[in-house]
């Protein structure tokens, strides 16, 4: 029976999950709360990973770049484009759940007794010095998501700088990072039992409605990734390459693409994406096995947007009302936090309750759409490897390290 269990794709179980919760919720009623704790026991589970999850990623993201000087040529431009996408991603994200609002009609009453985060109310000179922690330690504790980012990003600077002495640590990070990303398979086991109680628990309370903006924001995530991949991306390879065909990029990246859709991980696509960079599109081995690389642990513009809109989705269906510090707070996190998830399906679930408690946003929210996450996921990890072919051209052109004919006579591999 076990052995049955596990041999069914975890997708697969969560959309179960996600339909016979409906089904229970409907015929349970009010009743079904009574099962709210088991999702309430996922969301501590996600939130369990969240702190090691982005120092461990992030640490060995930089750490990866392998020297300073590359970090300043190469890793430079390609982190600052990494941030730049990431940073329009999530704008994009905040805006159609702005304009589109997803989760408007969606009217949810949390239980008595359930605590909902204060959203953060700082100035912007507080915003820049809450970047810098004061105390490492407190900031993990205390799952403070800014400072933290960068206390990481400045490890891994420190790596680099101390050389061969800090080649142990970079091992370490390495491992690390490993580790959080396959404790980060086994939490997502618990997602079909999160996903069951928690659906239970809202259809019984809001009955049928309660769907229709979960189709809404399925939509949305679809529209917004296609936005990126269509609009985004061409408009960084026209802008810094200027002579290379966008057509052309496409032809040669959709192999990848297509791996990407059909296996929502990153990690998985990696050496396809890498395959079809450097004999597609005719970059170079040294750049495209950095920049790809770098891409697959810090590249998540998919996550980017989807976490802008996931944010703005949850604020609307629990009432909670978002100013614009708040929206600046998201739009940051959203975009340093896509850095830190992992390559793996299910990781835009755990990024969540770091944006999440910027805006106040109740973590319930995961529960309302992880039932739906595997087929958005999909849709934001071939956004994601597309970005990090996009941005490998892009820096392989401004190294000129890259074979322009090679890249029009592009085939699939």
């Amino acid at each position: 029976m076990i052995k049955a269990w596990f041999r069914i794709p975890l997708w697969q179980r969560v959309i179960g999950a996600l339909i016979l919760g409906v089904i229970t919720g409907l015929i349970w009623g009010p009743e079904a709360e009574s099962i709210k704790w088991i999702g309430d026991l996922f969301i501590k589970a996600i939130k369990m990973l969240v702190v090691p999850l982005i120092f461990f990623s992030l640490v060995a993201g930089v750490a990866a770049i392998g020297d300073l000087r590359k970090l300043g040529s190469v890793g430079g431009r390609a982190i600052l484009l990494f941030l730049a996408t990431g940073a329009a991603s999530v704008i994009l994200g905040l805006t159609l759940g702005t304009v589109i609002a997803p989760g408007a009609g969606l009217d949810i009453s949390l239980p008595a007794g359930t605590v909902v985060p204060e959203p953060q109310e700082t100035t912007a000179i507080d915003m820049i010095l809450g970047m810098v922690p004061g105390n490492p330690v407190e900031v993990m504790v205390n799952t403070d998501v800014l400072p933290l980012i960068v206390f990481a990003i400045l490890f891994g600077i420190g790596i680099l700088m101390a050389g061969e002495d800090g080649a142990p640590m970079t091992k370490a990070m390495d491992a690390g990072s490993t580790v959080m990303q396959k404790m980060t398979i086994l939490v997502m086991e618990l997602t079909p039992f999160g996903v069951f109680a928690l659906i239970a628990w809202v259809a019984g309370s809001l009955g049928l409605e309660a769907l229709l903006p979960l189709a809404k924001l399925l939509a949305l995530n679809y529209f917004g990734c296609g936005l990126i991949i269509l609009i985004i991306y061409p408009l960084v390879i026209k802008l810094l390459t200027k002579n290379l065909h966008i057509v052309d990029f496409f032809r040669g990246i959709v192999d990848a693409q297509a791996v990407a859709y059909s296996t929502a991980s990153s990690n998985a696509t990696l050496p396809v994406t890498l395959r079809c960079v450097q004999r597609n599109l005719g970059v170079s081995k040294s750049v495209s096995s950095f920049v790809v690389a770098l891409g697959a642990t810090v590249n998540m513009n998919g996550t980017a947007m989807y976490l802008g809109l996931a944010t703005l989705f949850g604020a609307q269906a629990f009432g909670v009302t978002l100013g614009v510090t708040e929206y600046i707070l998201v739009a940051i996190t959203a975009t340093l936090g896509s850095v830190g998830a992992a390559g793996v399906p299910g990781a835009g679930l755990i990024m969540m309750s770091l944006v999440f408690g910027v805006a106040g946003v109740p973590l319930e929210t995961i529960a309302l759409v992880a039932g739906i996450d595997r087929i958005m996921d999909m849709m934001r990890t071939m956004t994601n490897i597309t970005g990090d072919a996009t941005v490998a051209v892009a820096v392989g052109h401004m190294m000129d390290e890259i074979d322009v004919e090679e890249f029009e006579s592009a085939d699939d591999v």
